[in-house]
């Protein structure tokens, strides 16, 4: 199933100038996260990377995931990578908190294993908020254009 979402004007001016290849990859991982967790809401940033990330509501510490897409690749990137249950050694990186899968192909998402570390993720960002209004499901641009 495709997200009815619409991908924000001010994050497709970024996308378009990637890959093709790239793209699919980024729409079909966030596709899958948005099937899991449709409530999502997603906030937009482009900084060192063209950035969509996930959360719970409207706060950037209250995301439970997110795409950096770099020039060549794009990562699955947890913000508490470190204390999610990650029996499968999925996750890679050596920050304090942030862990981060490598996406090369569907196949390194598409599988009960990541859908388990997003489920995992999620429920711990929801255990962890303190925001008052939670889980809109709308898109907010932090893009400055």
């Amino acid at each position: 199933m495709l997200s009815n979402r619409v991908i924000h004007p001010d994050f497709l001016k970024h996308l378009k100038h990637k890959e093709d290849a790239l793209i699919n990859l980024y729409l079909g991982l966030r596709d899958f996260i948005l099937e899991i967790h449709p409530k999502s809401n997603e906030l937009l940033y482009h900084t060192h990377a063209l950035t969509s990330l996930y959360s719970v509501s409207k706060k950037m510490s209250d995301g439970f995931c997110m795409i950096p897409i770099y020039t060549n690749h794009l990562n699955l990137a947890f913000n508490k990578g470190t204390i999610l249950n990650d029996s499968n050694k999925l996750l890679q990186g050596t920050g304090k908190w942030m862990r981060h899968i490598s996406i090369k192909t569907e196949v390194d998402f598409k599988n009960k294993e990541v859908e388990k570390l997003i489920q995992s993720a999620i429920d711990l960002a929801l255990e962890d908020s303190t925001a008052k209004e939670m889980n809109k499901g709308i898109t907010i641009s932090k893009i400055k254009n």
